[in-house]
């Protein structure tokens, strides 16, 4: 009988430490996700190609779920009561899907993205809330919002742009606008990542020269 009653206790406190376990884990996530700051954090494919860029908290959210799993963290650590964990900087997801590049929504964020906050005439690089789009065939011309029209434009620019074209204006182009492809979605994460060495080997950098 000690032995079954041993055996029988040792079975209710391997119960009770997984319920223990269970409930530190889910108070961690809580505790941990709601303190993470809004740090940025490269998400690759499987076939570790670069797709995304999220947030801190975005990331420890699709970790915690087993859909991406860390590889590489950026030094710093997040606490609970009786545990610590790497901040990530880079993850991976643990399934491989497929992004539609060419589908990525038309909006002044993205536009802005693209353009790295840079005029596309004077070439200045301006703070988000100081820049405007600029529809590079006027819109009074049949100018359409579309990918290929729109570029990010200071206020000045913009001002002296008018209801013109670029050449009736005397102004010109640093490139001309494309659609938020593949090539340009890298691009934007090469820009992103240029503040994070652990994002560099990910990247490309080697390649920047040669586009």
């Amino acid at each position: 009988m000690g032995l079954d009653r041993e055996g029988d206790f040792s079975r209710k406190g391997a119960k009770t430490q997984w319920k223990v376990r269970n409930n530190f884990d889910t108070l961690f996530r809580a505790r941990v996700i709601s303190t993470l700051m809004n740090g940025r954090v490269l998400v690759l494919n499987t076939s570790f190609e670069p797709i995304n860029v999220c947030t801190e908290r975005r990331a420890v959210v699709m970790i915690f779920k087993g859909v991406a799993r860390v590889e590489e963290h950026n030094g710093h650590m997040l606490h609970s009561q009786k545990l610590s964990i790497h901040a990530p900087s880079v993850i991976r997801l643990t399934e491989y899907i497929h992004i539609p590049f060419e589908r990525r929504s038309l909006s002044r964020k993205n536009i802005l993205l693209r353009d790295h906050s840079t005029c596309q005439y004077c070439g200045t690089q301006y703070p988000p809330s100081e820049l405007t789009l600029d529809h590079v065939q006027p819109r009074s011309r049949g100018g359409e919002s579309a990918w290929d029209n729109l570029v990010a434009c200071c206020k000045r620019c913009n001002h002296r742009k008018g209801n013109r074209t670029p050449e009736e204006s005397g102004m010109h182009l640093l490139r001309r606008p494309r659609g938020f492809s593949l090539h340009v979605n890298r691009q934007i994460m090469r820009y992103l990542g240029r503040a994070d060495e652990t994002w560099r080997k990910y990247l490309f950098y080697e390649s920047d020269n040669k586009e």
